[in-house]
């Protein structure tokens, strides 16, 4: 059985996505593809081989040959999208986050679990990196004993700066906790099975002072208590000069992992007249390259095997709320109780 899948967006996350399906995916076909921009139809109809192609999402969602969406769409797009696809009997595998504001999301996850029949993951691919597997096993298998700290950093390369200033000034992410920090929430919540009491945040635009008129951060830090009495610290940042940087330090009353230390691009050192230098990656496509392909073999897997899926609409919910929270509190510059 081969399941059909529709996908919507084809920006460059949405690419990542497309490609898989069409190139890891042998249980998988991409059917259909919806898109207002005409140059990402042109790239899925001739580069992809992709047979039905749609300037409308509701268009697409009423081919009857679906089984499937991947939702790729911008963030404020993802609840109608979802449900739209739940209602037409679709399995659904969605961008974080789950939505922008409270009282829709909550309408969306009520709707998910009135639907268990049809499988919902959302795209927290971290959890679906083998090096992020590897140190859970660990934490679960108590070899750090006890949680006692997490740190947490996720610094965009500052390539893409001038590219995110552009589309701040014309668009809003919902906000740097709300766009980046999200997957270290939700590893947060992963790691400890605990959910959040406490946030405080700041945030500053030093590196891109341009942003202040936007209503956005390029750089946002959180220190956080969760109810199991683990301490977090989470800084998110749009400017990371040596390439992509997600680093992940979990601290235990046994000892200690770091998950990325330094964001390498493979085995290699190089020795010249420079010193000693380690290839970096670039960007999250390359890094959580591996990832990807998995959170998707999962939502594949989950719908042949009527499973459901490991990353819930509750995990979307749990993790866009601490992230407003978040938010708050830098506006407020309170500690903000969940």
């Amino acid at each position: 059985m081969t399941i059909k899948i529709g996908q919507v967006g084809l920006g460059r996350l949405g690419r990542v996505h497309a490609e898989n399906i069409v190139h890891h995916l042998p249980n998988a076909e991409l059917y259909a593809v919806a898109s207002v921009v005409p140059e990402e139809l042109d790239y899925a109809k001739h580069t992809l081989g992709v047979p039905y192609t749609y300037t409308s999402y509701s268009q697409m969602i009423n081919n009857d040959a679906l089984d499937a969406v991947v939702i790729v769409s911008p963030s404020g797009f993802h609840t109608v999208q979802i449900t739209q696809a739940l209602d037409k009997g679709l399995h659904v595998f969605s961008e974080k986050p789950l939505g922008l504001e409270m009282t829709s999301i909550q309408k969306v996850v009520e709707k998910i679990e009135a639907t268990p029949q049809q499988v919902f993951q959302l795209g927290f691919m971290r959890r679906f990196d083998d090096s992020y597997r590897y140190a859970k096993q660990l934490v679960d298998q108590g070899e750090l004993g006890a949680l006692t700290t997490i740190r947490c950093y996720g610094i965009d390369p500052s390539e893409g700066l001038p590219s995110f200033i552009k589309f701040a000034k014309g668009a809003a992410s919902g906000g740097i906790f709300l766009d980046m920090s999200i997957h270290d929430i939700d590893l947060i919540r992963w790691f400890t099975q605990s959910e959040f009491k406490s946030v405080y945040a700041l945030g500053h635009n030093i590196a891109a002072p341009e942003l202040n008129a936007c209503q956005e951060l390029e750089t946002g830090a959180c220190l956080a208590e969760l109810n199991n009495g683990v301490i977090a610290y989470l800084l998110a940042g749009r400017n990371a000069h040596h390439g992509y940087h997600v680093e992940t330090e979990l601290i235990g009353t046994k000892g200690m992992i770091r998950i990325g230390n330094a964001p390498e691009k493979n085995l290699v050192t190089l020795y010249d007249a420079n010193g000693v230098v380690r290839p970096t990656s670039t960007h999250f496509p390359e890094r959580f390259k591996a990832a990807f392909v998995n959170e998707l073999r999962a939502f594949i897997d989950a719908i042949k095997t009527q499973a459901p899926a490991s990353v819930t609409g509750i995990d979307g919910l749990k993790s866009t709320e601490v992230a407003i929270a978040m938010q708050q509190a830098y506006e407020t510059k309170s500690i903000i109780q969940l």
